[in-house]
């Protein structure tokens, strides 16, 4: 009888001691993946207060998660934006290097960045990124200088000061800062910075292209079509590359012959170097369009900001431009409207954030399906929120 009684008792310790050996892997697993969210996410490693929080978060709710209306991995992601480095740090080093023709993630904060920051924390349709007349500064009393449309000045001083970008953003117009009337705003393709790094001299070529680059993660070797028609390709492009036509039929024409008819929405658009200030300049095309006219006369002049997308056809068709649009329209906001209504520019901004959350580009089906589910998502559910982006790229990388 004590016998039994000993062996019922090695059998209950038993059955503890594997219950605690089953259970206590899970948790340090659980513990290891929000460290891991929260590491990718603000930069930073977590209190132990925000940790535990994280890791109660996958299974339970918490304030920050119900308020944004998600549960489990997702919840921890959430608790983990909420660091103020992942605004002062993660967001910045994102938005960064489309500031500039370096692709530089080491530049000060600027009006383009902080747009980009307080779009991305106020949870707006990030599509206005493109055409909203939008920009985000400092509070009143934040700094000594204020916002203005000719120097960087007041966001250096945000970033000098260490402020928590988090809680000292604020929404204003655009057009409040520069002086461009609202209709010629196209939210971060003219902020200053950006104005000051594409706008500037050349033939406002640049701009286009870093919008590719940025914004559809593509750049024009990788559009080129040389089967468009090339009746709007300007008079400072030879037809006759030296000497000798068939690099223009054969090469050049297949960037040109999409690039031009978009990119003379930029028409009145010109970086002043001399005042530090964006142009505007309605009804009159700014004189650099027709440098070199005489490479071709014969080519298109530009007489006003209207512009075309041809890529709406062709092989360029898979960019999903939006069928409720025209295709076709006047100036930089209208074109911006264009670009950010494209599945393009959707899968642009998750194949982003894969990078800068996951540190790699996505490599195998599984991340591959991911990104395009979270497209999808990103698109109709999500409502165009990064926030959801960032959060749902953590949690599938957390585990790697």
């Amino acid at each position: 009888m004590k016998n039994r009684k000993w062996t019922g008792h090695l059998r209950m310790a038993f059955a503890a001691m594997l219950a605690i050996m089953l259970v206590t892997p899970a948790g340090a697993q659980t513990r290891e993946q929000a460290k891991r969210i929260h590491d990718r996410l603000a930069g930073v490693p977590p209190s132990e207060n925000v940790l535990q929080a994280m890791t109660s978060a996958t299974q339970a709710s918490h304030q920050v998660c119900a308020d944004n209306g998600v549960t489990g991995a997702e919840c921890a992601a959430y608790i983990a934006m909420e660091d103020p480095s992942f605004y002062n740090v993660t967001l910045k080093n994102f938005a960064a290097p489309w500031t500039n023709r370096e692709f530089n993630v080491f530049v000060p904060l600027n009006d383009y960045i902080a747009t980009v920051i307080g779009m991305i924390r106020d949870d707006l349709d990030f599509r206005g990124v493109l055409w909203e007349d939008i920009q985000y500064v400092g509070a009143p009393g934040t700094v000594a200088t204020a916002p203005a449309g000719n120097n960087n000045a007041h966001y250096e001083q945000l970033e000098a000061g260490n402020h928590s970008l988090k809680d000292v953003l604020q929404r204003t117009t655009q057009s409040s800062v520069n002086g461009l009337d609202s209709g010629a705003t196209s939210g971060v393709i003219t902020s200053r910075a950006a104005a000051e790094a594409f706008f500037v001299a050349g033939t406002n070529r640049a701009m286009f292209r870093f919008t590719m680059v940025n914004h559809f993660c593509r750049d024009m070797e990788e559009l080129r079509d040389e089967r468009l028609s090339p009746d709007r390709i300007r008079q400072d492009v030879s037809r006759s590359p030296g000497g000798d036509s068939r690099l223009f039929l054969n090469n050049c024409v297949g960037c040109h012959n999409g690039m031009h008819p978009l990119a003379g929405a930029y028409a009145y658009y010109n970086y002043n170097e001399t005042t530090g200030r964006l142009e505007y300049t309605p009804g009159a095309v700014q004189p650099k369009y027709f440098n070199n006219d005489l490479n071709f006369p014969q080519g298109f002049r530009t007489v006003d900001d209207s512009w075309e997308n041809r890529w709406r056809e062709g092989q360029n068709a898979y960019l999903g431009f939006d069928p409720s649009l025209p295709g076709f329209g006047n100036g930089a906001k209208s074109l911006g409207e264009e670009l950010g209504n494209s599945q393009a520019f959707a899968a642009c901004q998750v194949r982003k954030v894969f990078r800068a959350v996951c540190m790699r580009s996505p490599e195998n089906a599984a991340d591959r399906g991911m990104v395009d589910q979270l497209t999808t998502d990103f698109m109709t559910s999500l409502g165009y929120r990064m926030k959801d982006v960032f959060a749902q790229t953590a949690v599938h990388c957390m585990g790697q």
